[in-house]
């Protein structure tokens, strides 16, 4: 991924879409007007900042991807794999108007720019763009997500309403908690174990090493996990960019809930055809 910036805003881009030609960008956390512990390019309505904030950092990021703010379409996450088919219709949900709908973390479209935005503080943003179909998705992918497979659900809504093929689609997978600093107990690891090959989790669980010694804790490969999806939902593998920036090692670029807790901003991932 590439660290851009505008204006004072600081955002990343994945080399494989921009070579496509896709408007897209993963915030971070410079350039925006919030203080405090939402300091200072926080999108999130529901963090307790101003509103008045909130939408002036969403104009900016705008203005730096080159998206209009007030067509912006957001999610409203709560770890499921729900994903939403977006139309004209939807345009500036969530920005200038109230969500008409709960528990979708995922969106895709087909319309030009509409925007489409997700949040995160330490999961994975994940990005679709099939240039064939000319759709694009986003999605968001914790840990109860990546064991939901949200992403092979996204291509799989792609496929089924927008005849996309898999092979086609270029996807990207964000700035989110790395497997050095994911720290997962138990029951995490064994809902993983239960939905994915002994070979993947063998490549994506090790002993933790932040409490080695304790049987119950393991480190976590969310990325790994992700790209597995992928590819069990039959994207190519050089259609696959993985990020190499974590969102808890650079808490000067990025808000993290492992570092944070509750106090603190949201980092969002866009896209727009």
């Amino acid at each position: 991924m590439q660290l851009r910036e505008h204006n004072g805003v600081k955002y990343l881009t994945f080399d494989l879409l921009a070579k496509a030609g896709v408007k897209h960008g993963f915030s971070t956390r410079v350039g925006g007007v919030s203080q405090g512990c939402y300091e200072s390019l926080n999108l999130g309505f529901r963090r307790g900042d101003s509103r008045e904030n909130v939408i002036e950092n969403y104009r900016r990021i705008g203005e730096a991807l080159g998206m209009d703010y007030t067509r912006m379409c957001l999610s409203q996450q709560t770890h499921t794999t729900n994903v939403r088919i977006i139309e004209e219709a939807d345009a500036g949900n969530g920005v200038l108007r109230e969500l008409p709908y709960t528990d979708v973390d995922g969106l895709i479209t087909n319309v030009k720019d509409l925007p489409l935005v997700t949040h995160f503080a330490d999961c994975v943003p994940l990005f679709f763009y099939d240039p064939v179909q000319q759709v694009v998705a986003t999605s968001h992918s914790g840990w109860r997500g990546t064991v939901g497979k949200i992403g092979k659900v996204t291509v799989e809504r792609m496929q089924e309403v927008f005849g996309c093929k898999p092979e086609d689609i270029l996807c990207g997978i964000g700035p989110s908690i790395c497997k050095h600093c994911y720290e997962v107990s138990g029951d995490v690891a064994e809902a993983f174990r239960q939905h994915f090959s002994k070979e993947v989790c063998d490549s994506i669980l090790q002993k933790s090493t932040q409490h080695p010694d304790d049987p119950d804790k393991y480190m976590l490969d969310l990325w790994e996990a992700c790209r597995q999806n992928f590819l069990e939902a039959g994207v190519l593998p050089e259609h696959i960019e993985v990020t190499d920036f974590c969102t808890k090692c650079h808490p000067e670029l990025f808000y993290s809930h492992r570092i944070m807790g509750n106090e603190r901003g949201s980092l969002a991932a866009f896209i727009s055809l």
